[in-house]
């Protein structure tokens, strides 16, 4: 069937005000998260009621429309699922990688995985560490805001000895080149020394934002290379009591605890 839609058939799914925005009923059903459920609409594999829908802001009425991903009937997630899992080394944070490398989601059972959870943000291949996963769009759209992006913890054993002017500058932000190109300024991160040895030195390191292998590129970007990274915390939640590969259900007043941390962030912004 062709993406393209007609005039008749883009009215079909707007529904007014009343209805929910097409995005929006997949990540809450645990599709993907709403930005990438906004790719997958863009790709043009959901339809509504049988036809191909391409444009964002379609909005759907869950009770009558029928809605599939690639032909496959998607139904809300009646039960929502927060964990917090100790991803290793080796593992990517993706529901699905098209190299057939070991994903997150092969850590959590079966039965988990039926409730269509996925990553909140991710981690690099080679970075261990505290995520999160869960089927809550609203949940993992707060926490992975661009602008109000929950504290996040970081260990880093990084090569050499970095003087008091590097770790200043990664306190007020550096320059880092991205994949485009162009230069982003990082914004300024907490930092200090944890340890020294002749394998490098151990840093603490809290950042407020979320780029690309931010960490990696900040410390290179200062002369002192990540051998080793770990993400031992986000928020007030930490990776106590779970070893490498585990995983366990965050509590209602961690979930809440971690919302209202965000909406507080949000209001001073």
């Amino acid at each position: 069937m062709s993406s393209e839609q007609s005039p008749d058939q883009k009215h079909e799914f707007e529904q007014g005000p009343e209805g929910v925005r097409l995005a929006r009923f997949l990540a809450h059903a645990g599709v993907a998260s709403r930005r990438h459920s906004e790719e997958i609409i863009h790709a043009g594999r959901v339809q509504v009621n049988g036809q191909t829908v391409t444009t964002q802001g379609v909005r759907i009425d869950p009770e009558r429309d029928q809605i599939s991903v690639d032909g496959k009937r998607i139904q809300p997630a009646k039960r929502k699922v927060y964990i917090l899992i100790n991803k290793p080394a080796g593992y990517v944070s993706t529901a699905y990688d098209p190299q057939q490398r070991p994903t997150v989601l092969s850590l959590v059972p079966p039965k988990i995985r039926q409730l269509r959870v996925y990553p909140v943000g991710r981690l690099d291949i080679d970075t261990s560490g505290l995520l999160l996963l869960t089927n809550d769009g609203d949940f993992a759209l707060q926490l992975t805001h661009p602008r109000y992006s929950t504290q996040k913890h970081y260990e880093a054993l990084v090569q050499g000895h970095p003087d008091a002017a590097a770790l200043d500058a990664l306190r007020h932000g550096v320059p880092i080149h991205e994949d485009d190109g162009g230069i982003y300024r990082t914004s300024p991160a907490e930092v200090r020394v944890l340890r020294q040895s002749e394998n490098g030195t151990s840093l603490m390191l809290t950042l407020h934002e979320g780029h690309k292998r931010q960490v990696r590129r900040m410390l290179r970007a200062v002369g002192h290379p990540v051998r080793q990274l770990i993400r031992v915390g986000v928020g007030n939640l930490t990776l106590r009591n779970v070893a490498p590969g585990k995983w366990r259900n965050l509590t209602e007043a961690e979930v809440q605890q971690l919302m209202k941390e965000h909406t507080k962030d949000k209001d001073k912004n």
